[in-house]
């Protein structure tokens, strides 16, 4: 994992060594837009948060006074919404991993309805811009009552209605046997799935090309932390916290720019023998400027996660969605009682109020 700058932060007369990163995810962890939007812009603003380490228990420190891109995880955003200008009056820049499934019938996900989540959707774009709010059907999960072309149904009613709203997809195969919470989580709730096979998953991939196609939609199809290649049907590795997006996003930030190492050119003016010659690896940007890809990948991740290095400031097992297939919940007792510590100290360090 990334090693970030230290700072020191005064509690109440005590100084306390600190990490001061430059970039914060938040969260994969949980779900921080959803339920602790009003404690993240409080710890924003008092300056820091701390987290308590899931393996040894250690409470670590966080200083936001260099924070100058968040990236967002939910399934439930619309909170962020009465905070987006703290972040504009702070010249802090952000983007949204915005989860959003279709597995209303099945009652796997405990979120506002499909309307409700579409309609935020489009909110946040008019807010951030078309490139800020990225769309992910995440994960595919198959059982019982969920085929193939049932998952593909689910997403052709949310790609039409997001039609000009985002330019990418981001899925995931759900892989229950490489996760022992997803999996036991799955079998304690009943919930009859069934593990992709390869051939299945090559099979979705060129369902969901052809659709993608056919239906106008032209949307960026990526998988999130998958070992198949199935780029012959246009489907690339997603970074989720993606050097490259960031840039297109915060570019006139010269301090951020500084810290990922990437340098703003002018597009060169048109020579008297044809258009201006630019590097052929070259990203466009607003007025008339580019820039060459300095992406690095987080080593610290899963060897097939594509992410750069961001500071995570969310806590597992405080989830409230309960999502019958969670990754970050141990138990779903276990999430709710520490949303009730949370609830009874809604503005503490950590998020769970202790």
């Amino acid at each position: 994992m990334a090693t970030w700058k230290h700072t020191e932060i005064n509690i109440d007369g005590r100084l306390v060594k600190a990490q001061a990163p430059i970039i914060i995810s938040a969260s994969r962890s949980t779900d921080i837009p959803a339920f602790y939007a009003d404690w993240f812009f409080k710890r924003l603003e008092i300056g820091y948060s701390a987290w308590t380490n899931p393996f040894n228990g250690v409470k670590s420190y966080v200083s936001y006074k260099d924070t100058r891109f968040i990236v967002f995880w939910s399934k439930n955003p619309r909170p962020l919404l009465a905070y987006l200008h703290i972040l504009e009056e702070r010249n802090i820049k952000c983007y949204i991993q915005y989860t959003l499934n279709d597995y209303e019938a099945e009652k796997l996900e405990k979120v506002p309805s499909l309307e409700k989540r579409i309609e935020t959707f489009k909110l946040l774009v008019d807010k951030l811009g078309l490139d800020s709010v990225v769309w992910r059907f995440d994960p595919l999960i198959l059982t019982n009552d969920i085929s193939i072309d049932d998952l593909l149904y689910k997403i052709r009613n949310i790609g039409d209605q997001l039609k000009g709203y985002t330019e990418k997809l981001v899925f995931s195969y759900a892989d229950i046997a490489l996760y022992k919470k997803v999996k036991y989580n799955l079998e304690k709730n009943g919930i009859p799935y069934h593990e992709w096979t390869v051939e299945q998953m090559e099979e979705f991939a060129e369902k969901l090309s052809i659709m993608n196609k056919e239906r106008g939609w032209n949307y960026s199809l990526a998988t999130c932390g998958e070992k198949i290649d199935i780029s012959k049907y246009g489907i690339e590795h997603n970074r989720c916290i993606d050097g490259d997006l960031i840039t297109r996003i915060a570019w006139k930030d010269q301090e951020l720019m500084n810290f990922m190492k990437v340098k703003i050119e002018d597009v060169p003016a048109p020579s008297l023998f044809g258009d201006a010659e630019i590097p052929q690896d070259a990203i466009l940007l607003p007025n008339n400027k580019f820039f060459i890809s300095a992406h690095k990948k987080d080593n610290g991740q899963r060897e097939f996660c594509g992410c750069m290095s961001a500071k995570d400031v969310g806590e597992y097992n405080t989830c409230p969605h309960l999502c019958e297939y969670c990754y970050a919940n141990t138990s779903k007792e276990t999430a709710l009682a520490n949303w009730k510590c949370h609830a009874n100290n809604p503005f503490a360090e950590t998020i769970t109020g202790k």
